[in-house]
């Protein structure tokens, strides 16, 4: 597998656009989990720009890539029924195409 290589410039801007949000943020809200799903998203977006198609991994890089999309899978779908208003709970206003990610 290559390394994630970034230069100073992309970092720096990287930075500049993270601690404006994590500042304002930081009284209240899950700051931190903007700023970790923002790298999740950078960094896997980043290791399927390198893979090769057909590249093997080693084994415990296949699992840790299943644990995390097992347990986004879960936090999403949580995240999305909490959304939906009162009035809309139920069978008859949820929207199931919302609810099945990543399967």
């Amino acid at each position: 597998m290559k390394n994630i290589v970034i230069t100073e410039k992309q970092l720096s801007k990287i930075i500049n656009n993270i601690q404006p949000k994590i500042n304002e943020e930081h009284k209240e809200g899950s700051y931190m989990a903007k700023q970790q799903l923002f790298m999740i998203a950078t960094l896997a977006h980043k290791m399927w720009e390198i893979m090769e198609e057909g590249e093997q991994l080693e084994d415990w890089m296949e699992s840790k890539i299943a644990q995390c999309d097992s347990a986004m899978t879960s936090v999403v779908k949580a995240y999305m029924y909490d959304e939906i208003s009162d009035k809309q709970k139920g069978m008859n206003g949820l929207d199931y195409d919302d609810l099945l990610i990543g399967t």
